[in-house]
C-alpha cells in the first residue's frame, strides 16, 4: 500500500473531519445521535459513494486506531471501578451468553444453507464480539455512562472481547488448517485475563507514583502524562495478543481516582474531538454498499443469507441482556446495547474472505450483517434508553488560576 502525499492526507482529513461534524449535527438535528452521522460520512466517503477513502490505507487506519484508543481511554477515565465491579456478575453472564447464542445459531444458519463447516465455524464466530466504541461512544452522548446498565454493558462488552480473542485464536487455527487445541485455548485466555486483572490489581499503586507526573510545571502535563499510560498500557495489550483498546480503558480506571484525574478528562475529550470522529468514519468507509445492489441477480444469496444472520445476531445480543435475572435494571437497553459488531466484526469478516474461508458473496452478507446492526444501534438505544439532560453548568465566574491553566 503506498504512502499518502502530505497534501493529500491534509485533505482527506479535511474532508473525514467536515463530513463528520456536518453530518453528525444533522443527525442531532433529526433526533439521532451524532455517531451515526460519522459512520455514514464514512459511507459516503469511502467506496461506497465517492471514493475518497481507502479503508486499508495504512496512516488512515493507524489515526483511526488511535481514535479507539483515545475513545476507551475516555470512557474508562468515566468510569466507576467500584460500580463495575459491583456488576460483575450480570456482566459475565450477558457477556457469555451473547457470544454462545449468536456463535450456535449463525453455525448453525450457514450449515444449514449447505455451506461448509470451516465457513460456518467463521460466521459464526464474526457474530460474537461486540463493538464496545458504537455503545460506549452513544452512552457517553446520552450522559448515561455511569447508570448500572451502562456499567454492565460495558463489562460485558470488555469481557466479550477477552472471549472474543479466544474464539478468534481458534478460528485462525482453523482457517489456517491447524487444530484447536485446549491448550492454545487457555494460554491465549490466561494471556488475555491476566493482563486486565493484573493492571487493575497492580497497577494502582503504580498509577499513584506515576500520576506525579503530572505535577510537573509545563502546560498540558496532565493530558500528556495520561496519553502515556495509556498508550504505553495499549501496546503492552496488544503485546501480550490482547486487543489494545483493553489495555486504553484500564488505563483510564486506574488513573480515575487520582487527583488530576479532572485535568486528564478535560485534555482527553478535546483530543479526543480530532481522533475519535476518524475512528468511526473509518468503520463507515470500510463497506461497500454496492456489493448488496438488489438489482442485481446474483446478490439473492447475499440477502437470504445476510438476513438470516442479521436475525440471528440482534436476537443473539438482545436475549442475552435479560440472561442476568437477578438483575433489576433495564435488560431492554442492556440487549440492545451489545447489539453493534463494527469494527471488531469487520476483523473477522475481513479474515475469513483473506483465507478463503468466505466466498465473496458469504462476505458480502456478513458486511450487511456488521453494517446493519452498527447503524440500528444509536437509532434504538436512544428509544429504550433516552438520554439524561446534562447536569447544569456552575454558574460562578472562573477565578485568574482557572483561566491561565491550560489543562
Amino acid at each position: 500500500m503506498h504512502d499518502l502525499p502530505h497534501a493529500q492526507l491534509l485533505l482527506l482529513l479535511a474532508a473525514m473531519l467536515g463530513g463528520a461534524k456536518l453530518l453528525g449535527a444533522l443527525a442531532k438535528r433529526i433526533g439521532q445521535p451524532a455517531v451515526l452521522g460519522e459512520l455514514t460520512a464514512g459511507v459516503v466517503l469511502g467506496a461506497s459513494a465517492l471514493g475518497w477513502i481507502d479503508a486499508n490505507q495504512p496512516v488512515l487506519r493507524a489515526l483511526a486506531e488511535l481514535g479507539a484508543v483515545i475513545l476507551l481511554f475516555e470512557i474508562g477515565l468515566e468510569t466507576d471501578l467500584a460500580q463495575l465491579v459491583k456488576v460483575g456478575g450480570a456482566a459475565f453472564a450477558v457477556a457469555l451468553a451473547g457470544v454462545i447464542l449468536p456463535f450456535a445459531m449463525g453455525t448453525g444458519i450457514c450449515l444449514a444453507l449447505g455451506l461448509g463447516n470451516i465457513a460456518a465455524v467463521v460466521a459464526g464466530a464474526t457474530l460474537t464480539a461486540t463493538s464496545v466504541g458504537i455503545t460506549a461512544r452513544v452512552l457517553s452522548d446520552f450522559n448515561r455512562l455511569q447508570d448500572p446498565e451502562s456499567q454492565v454493558i460495558l463489562g460485558a462488552a470488555v469481557i466479550d472481547d477477552v472471549l472474543g480473542l479466544m474464539i478468534l485464536a481458534a478460528v485462525t487455527g482453523l482457517t489456517a488448517g491447524g487444530e484447536i487445541t485446549a491448550i492454545s485455548v487457555l494460554q491465549t485466555t490466561a494471556l488475555a485475563v491476566g493482563f486486565l486483572l493484573g493492571t487493575l490489581v497492580l497497577g494502582r499503586p503504580v498509577a499513584r507514583i506515576y500520576v506525579k507526573l503530572s505535577e510537573i510545571d509545563l502546560p498540558g502535563t496532565p493530558t500528556i502524562a495520561a496519553l502515556i499510560l495509556a498508550f504505553a498500557l495499549a501496546a503492552l495489550a496488544a503485546a501480550m495478543d490482547s486487543s489494545p483498546i483493553v489495555g486504553a480503558f484500564a488505563a483510564g480506571l486506574l488513573l480515575r481516582e487520582t487527583p488530576a484525574a479532572p485535568q486528564m478528562s478535560r485534555g482527553i475529550t478535546n483530543l479526543g474531538h480530532f481522533f475519535v470522529p476518524l475512528f468511526f468514519v473509518m468503520v463507515g468507509a470500510a463497506v461497500d454498499v454496492r456489493a448488496w445492489n438488489p438489482f442485481d441477480a446474483r446478490n439473492g444469496d447475499v440477502f437470504l443469507v445476510g438476513g438470516l444472520l442479521l436475525a440471528a445476531a440482534v436476537a443473539g445480543k438482545f436475549v442475552a441482556g435479560y440472561v442476568p435475572f437477578w438483575f433489576r435494571g433495564n435488560k431492554l437497553a442492556i440487549g440492545v446495547g451489545m447489539i453493534p459488531r463494527g469494527e471488531v466484526g469487520l476483523i473477522f469478516a475481513q479474515m475469513g474472505l483473506a483465507s478463503g474461508a468466505f466466498s465473496s458473496a458469504l462476505f458480502s452478507a456478513m458486511m450487511l450483517v456488521i453494517m446493519t446492526t452498527t447503524f440500528i444501534t444509536p437509532p434504538l438505544l436512544k428509544l429504550v434508553f433516552p438520554p439524561r439532560p446534562p447536569e447544569p453548568v456552575p454558574t460562578e465566574l472562573p477565578g485568574v488560576a482557572d483561566l491561565v491553566t491550560n489543562p
